[in-house]
């Protein structure tokens, strides 16, 4: 019964939801409710929640529960994120969300379609597994993890994938910001059309 309730998208594994600050992209400096979702299948190497990954290790939780802890907190947005939340239907958790007059917001690679009624998409491909064709044109923001200088060139080639309303962020992997960092402020000063996104949560010390 379980699995059929995971499969219609009524239940979700969630491995922590928490009211904060939106570091990232951007909605960085918003408010919004995170609902982390458990499983992903694209492995990145530096990825810093790899407890995420193993969906079975997460409980399940009804998505009208996931609704009374966003109404609770009295939050106006919601981040999903995992993990890799696209696994998911989420066009029942979406739904609800809105219709009690909740934006919705998803961090996806794109290497799974995307279900669900969104008010922004956060595309953020990764080279562990391919970002399908369809993410492309549902993206707002083109979120790119910079981890050596030869991901610039990578990056280019999503951005010339996504609509031209579409953001365009580069951001330093966490571990390596001090090296990477002058990079990127190098390259967007060539390259103005990117802006620099920080994991500026990380120095607020916050979730």
């Amino acid at each position: 019964m379980s699995k059929e309730l995971v499969d219609k998208g009524l239940m979700l594994p969630v491995m922590e939801h928490f009211y904060t600050i939106q570091g990232e992209g951007g909605n960085s400096g918003c408010a919004a409710y995170f609902i982390r979702l458990g499983g992903c299948d694209v492995g990145c190497v530096w990825c810093d929640v790899k407890e995420s990954w193993e969906a079975e290790n997460h409980p399940l939780v009804n998505i009208t529960d996931m609704l009374k802890w966003v109404t609770e907190a009295k939050a106006k947005s919601v981040v999903i994120t995992g993990g890799e939340p696209a696994m998911y239907d989420l066009h029942p958790l979406t739904e609800m969300l809105q219709q009690n007059g909740i934006e919705t917001w998803i961090e996806t690679s794109g290497a799974h379609e995307i279900s669900g009624k969104w008010d922004w998409v956060c595309l953020s491909p990764k080279k562990f597994k391919a970002c399908l064709n369809s993410s492309y044109p549902k993206a707002h923001e083109l979120k790119v993890v910079i981890a050596n200088k030869h991901d610039f060139k990578w990056a280019e080639s999503h951005a010339e994938r996504v609509s031209d309303n579409c953001e365009l962020y580069l951001q330093p992997e966490w571990s390596r910001e001090a090296k990477l960092l002058p990079l990127i402020i190098e390259y967007v000063k060539a390259n103005p059309k990117w802006r620099i996104s920080l994991q500026t949560h990380k120095y607020m010390q916050i979730p």
